[in-house]
């Protein structure tokens, strides 16, 4: 069993998270500004689909990416050196939102449910949720967003219309935050691409001593310029 939430956006210990499934903490609460706020700062998540409760998570290990360590391949390095796509920051958030709650098969539903949608745009109003975009001939064909507090980037979703589209925005998310003295990119879940760009499983409790470091160290809250990863070399 996983205590149900109260009024305040006050969660449980972590170790109180359940093995099976990975990461399961609690149900219930909100999906304000606040209560997400309390959530990403000790590195817990809401993942949910419609109709169930808001359900919070912290899965142990969790999986991060040091930005200045992302492992760019040949193939993609070329694709980045040849410019295919141009690449914007903030400029449309809500349709990146969209994309990614698109359903990736016939049939299949999605966990960015329209409550989520809300919740994440609010965020990004208040400059704490951000997206990174792939464009092409004035088409949005892939992108990224997920949530910044202190010097910590909470990765989300992506999507990639085009091939290498979803790839070439993370990669210019970690050059992004590598400038910024960010110290880790939060990918949540364990996946084999990922792992490919460089990504490492961290134990839980290294991860939660992460964030008391990290977290409370950064800018304040705003929206990031459009053009911050345009003028980016590819060596």
């Amino acid at each position: 069993m996983i205590p149900w939430l109260g009024k305040a956006p006050v969660f449980p210990p972590d170790d109180q998270a359940l093995d099976e499934p990975n990461g399961l903490l609690a149900a219930g609460g909100s999906l304000s500004p606040d209560w997400l706020l309390a959530a990403y700062r000790r590195g817990i998540f809401p993942w949910f689909s419609e109709g169930e409760p808001i359900l919070w998570w912290t899965p142990d290990p969790r999986l991060v990416l040091v930005p200045d360590q992302i492992h760019i391949s040949r193939s993609l390095r070329r694709t980045l050196r040849r410019g295919r796509f141009e690449v914007r920051v903030d400029t449309a958030f809500a349709a990146v939102l969209r994309a990614c709650a698109a359903p990736r098969a016939p049939g299949l539903g999605t966990w960015i449910t329209p409550a989520m949608q809300a919740a994440y745009l609010r965020m990004h109003e208040l400059g704490h949720a951000h997206s990174v975009e792939c464009w092409r001939e004035g088409r949005l064909v892939g992108g990224l967003y997920g949530m910044a507090l202190g010097r910590v980037f909470f990765g989300e979703s992506m999507f990639a219309l085009e091939t290498d589209a979803s790839k070439v925005a993370l990669a210019h998310l970690a050059r992004l935050l590598a400038e910024r003295t960010y110290a880790i990119i939060d990918c949540q879940m364990t996946t084999a691409h990922l792992q490919f760009m460089g990504a490492r499983e961290m134990p839980r409790a290294q991860f939660v001593t992460t964030l008391g470091r990290w977290v409370p160290d950064g800018p304040p809250a705003q929206k990031w310029a459009a053009d911050a990863a345009r003028h980016f070399t590819w060596p």
